[in-house]
């Protein structure tokens, strides 16, 4: 087992076998950040050490979380609460090992009066040693994501609250609809890139929808009322060229305010590493909440090098937006930049041995402008 960076807590009633669990991980190696509480004989309450940890580990100050308390059930309910945070209360060792298999569960929670010691280091270890089935359960825990960014647009994503950025399929009706025209290899060059654009349209109203708004009041021609207006944002719309480029007008659109920047990167054939050639950015990008565009996120290389270069110019607000992305390319964008977060139309199954997303739709570039 890989030594980890872990986060444990407890309340009064679990502080006794945290104390254990807590021994017992320092002596496998692994590195232990202990959120309290520090004693048995002083009363606490447990949601105050289940946000701590939590918050760590959503951070991704630590790896994964263990919360004890005297049942386990309050401190699973407290940390669920947390966007990105799944809570896995086990009383045994095959709940435990379907918590990390079929869930990817961040936090384990036992109860201190109700789980024998033995048992919970059993429980801690199969916990510990058990992966996550992504290539089978990943679209489930999807839909989990899918769900908090929806009903809580502004709070953390798995994550967001210590930096981590959120990965949201748009799964909107009206998108899948014209995706699934994109996809088509007998769709024209112009019905494409209108269909490109209309895409990037409808993406717009998720990919923003976490701006602040600031209340104003207006006057009809009835009377004055209380309307909202966005409060002071300004934004970046920079496409990776040249596919990136199809996305822009139509993003345009709802945003035509944003200021264009443009990075130039091609993708080496051999390696499948991106190269660069172009670099335009505004001037004062360090203040605007950038949107880095790129219709396909294959390898990641070229969304990862774009973002690397809007951060060395001072780019701190960066989300990337893309229609169609394969897990390859959203794992490498949130291994070399975690706090980003991630929006596409469609999460496709796999590359193939030449980079090209499966099913994908084929080499957007060359589709938006007719040169294949």
């Amino acid at each position: 087992m890989d030594h980890m960076r872990l986060a444990i807590g407890s309340d009064h009633a679990g502080f006794p076998l945290k104390e254990r669990l807590k021994s017992h991980l320092e002596g496998a190696g692994h590195e232990v950040q202990d959120g309290g509480t520090c004693s048995a004989e002083t009363r606490v309450d447990f949601p105050d050490w289940a946000f701590k940890v939590s918050e760590l580990v959503v951070s991704g100050k630590a790896e994964r979380g263990i919360l004890v308390c005297g049942s386990g059930i309050g401190m699973s309910i407290a940390a669920n609460k947390v966007p990105g945070i799944y809570a896995a209360l086990c009383h045994d060792i095959y709940g435990a090992r379907l918590s990390r298999l079929h869930n990817n569960s961040n936090v384990l929670v036992l109860g201190g009066r109700v789980t024998g010691e033995d048992l919970a280091l059993e429980i801690l270890d199969t916990w510990m040693a058990s992966p996550f089935l992504e290539d089978r359960y990943r679209v489930r825990l999807q839909k989990i994501q899918d769900y908090e960014s929806r009903v809580s647009p502004g709070a953390a994503g798995p994550g967001k609250a210590g930096g981590l950025g959120r990965v949201l399929v748009i799964d909107h009706p009206l998108i899948q609809h014209k995706l699934g025209l994109v996809r088509d290899k007998n769709t024209s060059v112009k019905d494409f890139r209108e269909l490109v654009q209309e895409i990037a349209g409808l993406m717009v109203y998720e990919v923003t929808r976490s701006l602040s708004l600031e209340e104003i009041e207006v006057h009809t021609p009835l009377g004055p009322t209380k309307a909202f207006s966005l409060s002071g944002k300004k934004m970046a719309v920079v496409p990776v060229l040249r596919a990136g480029l199809g996305m822009v007008e139509g993003i345009l659109r709802l945003i035509p305010n944003a200021k264009v920047g443009h990075i130039g990167l091609y993708r080496d054939p051999h390696t499948l590493e991106p190269v660069e050639y172009y670099c335009k950015l505004p001037g004062d990008i360090e203040d605007r909440d950038i949107y880095v565009v790129d219709p396909m996120l294959a390898t990641g290389g070229s969304a990862a090098a774009a973002i690397e270069l809007v951060k060395r110019q001072g780019g701190k607000r960066i989300s990337l937006v893309s229609l169609i992305a394969a897990p390859e390319g959203v794992e490498r964008v949130r291994t070399q930049h975690p706090e980003v977060d991630i929006f596409t139309a469609a999460l496709d199954s796999h590359l193939n041995d030449h980079g090209y997303i499966v099913p994908g739709l084929g080499d957007a570039g060359d589709r938006l402008f007719g040169t294949k």
